[in-house]
This record gives C-alpha cells, structure tokens and sequence, in this order.
C-alpha cells in the first residue's frame, strides 16, 4: 500500500525532528497533499494511525490540505486546474506544451509539539482541512 509508505515517512521525519529538539511527543501534524500524487486521504489517515504507534506521535491529529493540479501552457501561459483525471490540453489554445506547476507534492507543513502533560487519546476519523471548515 503507498499509503503506508508515505505515513511511515512522514513519522520517520517528525521523530528524527522530534529527537534534534528534544519533544516528548506530538500532537497534529499539518500535511499538503497534491491531488496528483496518487494519495488517498482517507487511507493515509488509517495508515498514519498504525505507523505512529509506539513512537513520540502516537495520538497525533494528522490535518491533510489538498493541494489542486494546476499546468501553465509554454506557449500561451495560460493556467488551469487540471482536475482528476487531468486535462493536459491548454483550455486556451488547445496545445500540450503545458508544465505542471502544482498537485503532485507532498509537504508536511506543520508540526505541532505536545507540552509534557498533554494527554493523546487517538482520533477516530481523519480530519482534512476542508472538513474543519464545515464543522466551524
């Protein structure tokens, strides 16, 4: 599964992070995914549960934020949001010189370190930036 993989990743960072600064745990982790990298969030989130377990981010929040694909065409530079599956032709002049220029990162843009008598009860559901938004 790459999900796996990319969860296990992700915890291998934040603890040689977590281990440089001293951290006794964490509590959220900020991740941009792009919508072209192939990654389902949903899976991420359940792989990311078991990859923490027994490290300083066991009962951490991971908080996902889609990244949209967007392409520039050489040409024209025109830019549009590629969408899934992906259009690759220029909606403005029809061409294919286009260039990615978003969607397919995969960046941990936050780590939120947990004071020493925080307490991490693990989550049930994964939570994605999108989803915060409906619930405020």
């Amino acid at each position: 599964m790459h999900e796996m993989s990319v969860a296990m990743a992700v915890v291998d960072q934040v603890e040689t992070a977590a281990r440089s600064r001293g951290a006794t745990g964490v509590t959220s982790i900020r991740l941009d995914v792009g919508e072209l990298a192939g990654v389902v969030a949903d899976s991420l989130a359940f792989c990311f549960e078991l990859a923490c377990a027994g490290t300083v981010l066991e009962g951490a929040e991971l908080i996902t934020r889609t990244v949209p694909g967007t392409a520039r065409c050489e040409p024209c530079a025109e830019v549009w949001n590629v969408g899934m599956p992906p259009r690759l032709l220029c909606p403005g002049c029809g061409g294919a010189a286009v260039e990615l220029v978003s969607g397919r990162e995969l960046h941990i843009r936050e780590v939120r370190w947990a004071e020493p008598a925080e307490n991490h009860a693990p989550r049930s559901e994964p939570t994605t930036e999108e989803s915060r938004a409906c619930a405020e």
